[in-house]
């Protein structure tokens, strides 16, 4: 955790510099309940979250790890089993906002089936929490996407749209993921070039706006399920997630990395740790 705001609007930042997740900002989630048909379990494990050491990683200062492993028959303490082990974090009761910009400098690993997440949630139940994806992605390496749901226009959303990287480009290099939040729009860009630009009339058009209240920071790498197999087909040997990807699993070749994350302008700070 960065002991400085890098400037006076700055109110949560940080680069994993610690060598370790800071729990006082981040939780770590273990799968309870699973949506969309997802293959993973979510566990604390070093083994799928760890941060690793400023210069191990080329271009980074410490970075953040979520790597999914191939654990055939793993049991979850309520009885379920799962063949892969994932990581997901959060800062729900630790770090909220309102409004702002929202960023993360984040890079990608390939491979379909694959499904890494930077995402916002409010508090109350979904979907009327408001949930803001600012950046998923499939295992499709040549594009990323980002997402409204909300009473309404949740699951099947129409508000949705994707980037497509040039020639030469593509997730497996760093890049900012970020969304400017404000009461009347929400803005999502990667590297400052916009991907979508939401407004508040096209989202009352579909059902309540969801977007005035408190949001807290989701990254995960969740594995198969739904939103993978409606874009590669994949059924077997998981839904969603083909033979090659399990093999890049197994082989420790899968995982996103976060170079850093950062919160600024918000107007609403309540329960917000400011560094």
């Amino acid at each position: 955790m960065s002991s400085h705001a890098e400037s006076s609007r700055t109110i949560f930042f940080d680069d994993f510099t610690g060598g370790q997740l800071d729990r006082s900002a981040w939780n770590v989630r273990v799968t309870g309940a699973t949506v969309n048909n997802e293959q993973q379990a979510y566990v604390d494990s070093s083994q799928t979250i760890s941060v690793a050491p400023d210069g191990s990683i080329p271009d980074s200062h410490g970075v953040l790890v979520i790597q999914p492993r191939f654990s055939p028959g793993f049991l979850t303490p309520d009885g379920r089993k799962f063949d892969f082990l994932s990581g997901r974090i959060d800062t729900r009761e630790k770090v909220r906002f309102t409004y702002g910009t929202v960023e993360a400098r984040i890079m990608l690993c390939g491979g379909a089936g694959l499904w890494p997440a930077f995402w916002a949630l409010g508090d109350a139940p979904w979907p009327g929490c408001g949930e803001i994806d600012i950046m998923e992605n499939v295992g499709e390496p040549d594009w990323v996407s980002a997402a409204l749901h909300g009473p309404g226009y949740s699951g099947e959303t129409a508000l949705t749209n994707r980037l497509y990287f040039p020639p030469g480009d593509d997730v497996t290099r760093w890049h900012v993921y970020s969304v400017e939040w404000t009461a009347q729009s929400l803005v999502f860009r990667v590297d400052g070039r916009t991907l979508y630009r939401v407004s508040r009339a096209m989202v009352e058009f579909l059902g309540p706006w969801a977007y005035d209240s408190q949001k807290y920071l989701i990254l995960n790498l969740a594995l198969g399920g739904t939103f993978p197999f409606k874009t590669n087909g994949v059924r077997h040997p998981y839904q969603g997630i083909p033979p090659e990807t399990v093999a890049r699993i197994q082989a420790g070749h899968a995982r996103m990395l976060v170079d850093w994350v950062k919160v600024s302008g918000a107007i609403v700070e309540t329960n917000l740790r400011v560094v």
